[in-house]
């Protein structure tokens, strides 16, 4: 159905992830979990709200991780 989410914190990712990975990997999940790779119109404005609040949720968990000594990825904001 959908392809493999990625790591996006270093060092796995060698630079920071940007607005795009943290959205395409929140589609990705939301995709993963609703069953569907595109919904019907009835749900896409509950899909949409969930890909935005998965991506919000993304965005502040890598900017508040910890990757050896350094805190967070900077510039990252939610």
């Amino acid at each position: 159905m959908c392809r493999s989410i990625k790591t996006l914190r270093p060092p796995v990712l060698p630079e920071e992830a940007t607005e795009e990975d943290i959205r395409a990997a929140a589609l990705q999940y939301v995709r993963k979990i609703s069953g569907f790779r595109a919904p019907a119109a009835h749900n896409r404005e509950v899909f949409d709200r969930a890909v935005d609040a998965v991506a919000e949720a993304t965005a502040e968990l890598l900017a508040g991780l910890e990757v050896k000594g350094q805190r967070g990825q900077k510039g990252q904001k939610g």
